[in-house]
């Protein structure tokens, strides 16, 4: 029984697994789209999202933490080697604001096949896009339109008489025959 087994474990020690989550978080961070097991996806996103929640927040106690949880890029100059947080930078300037009105929910995971080799389920984890609509607003059926209106214009519409077709039930317009068609076309051409 699987009883209080709360995330996988991926074959690999407690470093290495938290290791591989920094590096995948950050790539994801900074591409917005990785290509990875389905496994790891899911369970990256769990990852991914207590962040960007952090991002959201955007005080100096939420960016502490996630500079614990995010890898750092380094580049050369000259002899020293310089590190610089361009993934943190991202989720605080780009990333948070982006999901500001958004109560979750900020990936989404795309499965695209199995891989060579060793057929492992395949998967794109990728942020979702910026919302278009600054305010969605839900569709509200009839009886919420009704309790709206209130109780005098819906008594108004139960009075209200079904609508009567201006044509009686028996007034039909009579099929048109190949015969009658010859018979039109005759016409038309004799009076030419």
């Amino acid at each position: 029984m699987r009883h209080q087994r709360k995330s996988r474990r991926f074959g690999r020690h407690t470093a290495h697994r938290l290791a591989m989550f920094r590096n995948m978080v950050t790539s994801l961070f900074l591409h917005e789209r990785i290509l990875t097991t389905v496994e790891k996806a899911k369970e990256l996103r769990r990852v991914a999202e207590k962040l960007i929640t952090l991002g959201k927040r955007g005080d100096i106690a939420a960016r502490r933490t996630a500079s614990k949880k995010l890898m750092t890029t380094g580049h050369k100059e000259g002899k020293r080697m310089l590190q610089e947080e361009t993934a943190l930078k991202k989720l605080f300037d780009t990333l948070g604001p982006r999901y500001e009105k958004r109560p979750g929910g900020y990936t989404r995971i795309i499965q695209t096949g199995r891989r060579l080799g060793d057929n492992a389920a395949m998967a794109f984890l990728e942020m979702l896009p910026e919302d278009k609509k600054s305010s969605p607003k839900k569709k509200a059926g009839k009886k919420a339109a009704k309790q709206k209106a209130g109780p005098k214009s819906a008594a108004l519409d139960k009075k209200k008489p079904a609508k009567k077709s201006a044509k009686p039930a028996g007034a039909t317009k009579p099929k048109k025959t190949a015969k009658a068609t010859k018979t039109a076309k005759a016409k038309k051409k004799s009076e030419e």
